[in-house]
């Protein structure tokens, strides 16, 4: 799997990532997307979304902060995407801890052709109608990672990204996992919208949504294992984080990949 071959390819070609996100985390995706070497846009006007799709190499959309015009934007963008062939992320933000999101991430499964499902082992648990207990946006539960990404992967057609302290990507016939990072990433808000921004930038490029999904959140754990060096605290770790993602090598990525 080349990770460090798609981390170049993206820096040469600077794709567009379009995301309709959320207004807690869209300065740190943003600056993440950059940071990565892509470029982001934050459209969510359900009047410009459409136009804006068609020019961006991804799209992702994450459901943290939702509105009734937001799923509309997001719908149409979605649709958008599809008939331009363009991968689409899906963040599913606390889904499981109300109706609206569970019931407003499955309309998006439905309606839209998602790509890559990015999401914390309760949010995707959700999504398969497993119980989970969760705490605000929070899964509480220690669930199967490996197993809940298979089933989404199975159930929805996509490739499903399972976050944790080892990450799991599935298809509907493989399960990657991935032991980098550090405890420091679950310190700050937004490393998951980031990880999703990252799935966005890599699928941009990426030789398949398998390889792409893996990628990207290699690159946030290296980068993550790089930030926490000599940081004092969550503040430090979090403005370090970007550096870091600026200053991956594309010729060492693959080899401090642990990957199963």
């Amino acid at each position: 799997m080349d990770i460090g071959g798609q981390l170049r390819e993206m820096r040469s070609r600077r794709p567009l990532v379009h995301q309709i996100t959320n207004f807690v985390v869209m300065n740190e995706t943003a600056n993440a997307t950059l940071a990565l070497g892509a470029l982001p846009v934050m459209a969510h006007a359900p009047e410009e979304v459409a136009e804006m799709v068609a020019m961006a190499g991804a799209l992702v959309l994450n459901i943290g902060t939702l509105s009734a015009p937001w799923i509309e934007a997001m719908v149409l963008a979605g649709r958008a995407a599809s008939e331009h062939g363009v991968p689409v992320v899906l963040d599913p933000v606390g889904a499981g801890a109300t109706a609206f999101r569970t019931a407003t991430a499955r309309r998006l499964l439905d309606e839209v052709a998602v790509t890559v499902v990015r999401a914390n082992a309760g949010e995707m648990a959700a999504l398969v109608d497993v119980r989970a207990q969760m705490r605000g946006v929070e899964s509480m539960d220690a669930l199967d990672a490996g197993d809940l990404a298979t089933q989404v992967a199975r159930r929805y057609g996509v490739v499903a990204a399972v976050t944790g302290p080892v990450d799991h990507v599935a298809s509907t016939d493989r399960v990657v996992a991935i032991a980098n990072g550090d405890p420091r990433l679950a310190t700050i808000t937004g490393t998951g919208c980031v990880a999703s921004a990252l799935t966005g930038c890599f699928l941009a490029v990426a030789p398949s949504p398998l390889e792409g999904a893996v990628a990207a959140l290699v690159a946030l754990g290296v980068a993550g294992e790089d930030a926490a060096v000599g940081a004092p605290g969550p503040g430090t770790f979090q403005v370090r984080l970007f550096d870091a993602l600026a200053g991956l090598d594309p010729d060492t990525l693959d080899e401090r990949a642990r990957l199963a």
